[in-house]
């Protein structure tokens, strides 16, 4: 193993992709332990160090640490989320809060802060340019924030509960796959499944098949609250079965969980100085405090609220009831964009057909607005045969990087859709971006089109733009690469990228019939359009609503945390106290599913979304009104924002762009809530 691991040694494919091909399950265990071993010898050099501390020797030597981890890391968690067994999920259970330990053992090594200290107190008198004093203070601010002051005694608790929090994460994680794959239903026949389009019904087949389910039809469960189906099932019993299955997953097994996270974060925080965990984690964002978070969070629930409630008296009306339930809004919701609107789901379908959308429409609009370009590459070999890279060409041909494309679900993946980065780009060591974009989109039969609907359509562009955040960074040292900005401002750029999903000369180069090649008809996109905004409350109101029920979880502060069966009580109160609490309109994520904040990186940062989406609404009103061409204005766009990185102050860099501070007008616009 010391001489055949693929981990060991850089890989020499191009652009340094990882050696799928040669990894075996059996090379991560001692992967991860010679690349704790090899960063933790790494570490104590540069704190032993007879020389004074200079930037070389600390804080570039900190960065050029740890490389044999950091591969296994990258391919290790990239196989969790996308092509997990049991074997994978033991080891992540053992290596969890080893890593956790590892991380304290770097950011509490008194040494090597006290190397850092020095030069920071002395950085304004050391010459550094702007990108080397941004590293530095990156790197002292993450010490002082994991808690390299406190008290050897505090330290010792601090690790204890880091461990505890990442065992707990990574438990909530693989109760919540255990439950999605439980909650699924198995229908017996296709007439139960009246309503949905005939590709559907073959996916749900397939899906049947591929579990040893043969001769029925299983609808999975989607990450999120509203099951996509909701919209087109004409049986109301089977809508209602659909979102109980939804709704209720993972609450026997993940309350406690959330719980015992809720409780652990705001210990820490206490420990830190902190009144809550959220308190510690807005203190780093571009928030700034939670009192920014609560104001923008309270001035658009009203409006929300408000235009949810006209909403739902419109699906009332067509319904024929008093008020429509939470089973029925998605079906009614339908109803009514075509009746009002002339809009039906199932007829823009076959005008969206997934390599259409990617090289017609994702692809091309990349080339429209930055002047890059895409290539095939085949004959790379990626991490499951469903992902397929493609290397990136700056307009002047010169090479950019790999993209890897993997939309499709199975059981071995988790549910959503997120970006990674195989390889993050650095000058210091000379790499350029590997990045991967996950979607979770049904596949159809052998040979059948895969058609996508309008979400999905905006999911694969919003999630080609945190892609593009990767491919552009053009930055010196790896901790400030990419996406590696704070969780408040990482979905602005891919936020931006989905206006171009619907812009008329992107919209018109790809939204043709996967038969006839027809384009959409030209009338469709208004109506489209005009449609989206029917629905803007609803969307609102549950965004919000998850929002103010992460936010809720993780303002608690130490020893306010409910009994370890108070998970239901809590939420139902919080969602109550917050004016969100809307039978018909369950928030996006519950808390036995939330996966976004108990096992990912979002606690306390679900607002990140709205938060950063006034960011974006702003810049896509600059892109319109600017006066420049969109290549020019992508130019802009990709130079000050796009290739910084956390290599300046996020907000300097919208400044650059748009030339003044964010706005709140355009967001409240873009949903109808202006009025």
């Amino acid at each position: 193993m010391t001489t055949s691991n693929p981990f060991f040694e850089p890989s020499e494919l191009p652009y340094g992709l990882p050696p799928f091909a040669r990894i075996r399950t059996e090379h991560f265990r001692p992967a991860f332990a010679r690349g704790m071993a090899e960063q933790l010898d790494e570490v104590a050099a540069i704190g032993a160090c007879a020389e004074p501390a200079t930037f070389e020797n600390t804080v570039e030597a900190l960065e050029r640490s740890g490389a044999v981890l950091g591969r296994v890391c990258r391919v290790f968690f990239n196989k969790v989320a996308t092509d997990t067994d049991e074997e994978i999920q033991a080891i992540e259970v053992e290596i969890a809060p080893r890593l956790a330990a590892h991380d304290d053992a770097l950011l509490l090594d008194s040494a090597l802060f006290a190397r850092l200290d020095a030069l920071f107190e002395r950085r304004a008198q050391l010459g550094y340019d702007a990108e080397q004093l941004r590293l530095l203070e990156r790197h002292h601010t993450s010490r002082v924030r994991a808690g390299a002051r406190l008290a050897p005694e505090q330290q010792r608790r601090l690790r204890e509960l880091n461990a505890a929090i990442a065992a707990r994460s990574t438990e909530f994680g693989q109760n919540l796959r255990a439950a999605t794959a439980a909650g699924a239903l198995v229908l017996d026949s296709a007439e139960e499944l009246a309503g949905l389009p005939a590709d559907q019904v073959a996916a749900a087949a397939a899906n049947a098949r591929a579990l040893g389910h043969e001769g029925k039809f299983v609808l999975p469960l989607k990450n999120f609250s509203q099951q996509t189906e909701l919209a087109a099932l004409d049986d109301p019993a089977l809508r209602a079965r659909l979102l109980a299955a939804s709704l209720g997953r993972g609450a026997d097994t993940n309350g406690p969980v959330a719980v015992a996270l809720a409780a652990l974060r705001a210990e820490r925080a206490a420990l830190l100085g902190y009144p809550s965990h959220a308190a510690w984690e807005v203190a780093d964002r571009t928030a700034g405090t939670t009192g920014a978070v609560e104001d923008l969070l309270g001035r658009l629930v009203a409006p929300a609220t408000a235009n949810a409630a006209r909403e739902g008296a419109a699906l009332a009306e067509a319904a024929g009831v008093p008020e429509v339930g939470a089973a029925d809004w998605q079906y009614y919701s339908e109803r009514v964009r075509k009746e009002r609107f002339a809009v039906d789901a199932s007829v823009l379908r076959p005008y969206l057909e997934l390599e259409a959308v990617l090289h017609d429409g994702v692809f091309h609009a990349a080339g429209l607005v930055y002047g890059i370009t895409f290539t095939a590459r085949p004959d790379l070999v990626s991490y499951h045969p469903d992902a397929r890279v493609w290397e990136v060409h700056d307009a002047d041909g010169s090479p950019l990087g790999l993209y890897i494309g993997d939309f499709h679900a199975r059981e071995s993946k988790r549910g959503g859709a997120w970006m990674d980065a195989l390889v993050p780009q650095s000058r210091l060591l000379g790499d350029k971006p590997v990045v991967v974009n996950n979607l979770n989109v049904a596949k159809p039969p052998a040979g059948e089109p895969v058609l996508l609907t309008w979400s999905e359509v905006h999911t694969l562009f919003h999630e080609f733009g945190h892609a593009l955040h990767g491919l552009f960074s053009d930055v010196r040292y790896p901790l400030l690469s990419g996406a590696r900005v704070p969780r408040d401002f990482v979905e602005f750029p891919s936020q931006v990228n989905e206006v171009w999903a619907d812009w008329p000369e992107v919209l018109a180069h790809y939204a043709r019939h996967h038969v006839t090649g027809e384009p959409m008809p030209p009338e469709l996109p208004a109506r489209l359009r005009e449609a989206e905004t029917f629905g803007a409350g609803f969307r609102m109101v549950e965004h919000q609503a998850a929002a103010v029920l992460d936010w809720a979880w993780h303002s608690l502060a130490h020893g306010d945390a409910p009994d370890a069966d108070g998970a239901a009580a809590f939420e139902a109160a919080a969602l109550e106290r917050y004016g969100l609490a809307v039978a018909a309109i369950p928030p996006r994520y519950r808390t036995g599913y939330f996966s976004h904040v108990f096992a990912g990186g979002y606690a306390a940062g679900y607002y990140g979304y709205r938060w950063a989406e006034v960011l974006d609404a702003d810049t896509v009103r600059w892109f319109r009104e600017n006066g420049r061409t969109i290549r020019e204005s992508g130019e802009i766009f990709r130079r000050e924002l796009l290739s910084r990185g956390n290599s300046v102050d996020p907000l300097d860099a919208f400044r650059a762009v748009v030339g003044r501070d964010p706005e709140l007008a355009p967001l409240l616009a873009r949903h109808g809530l202006d009025g």
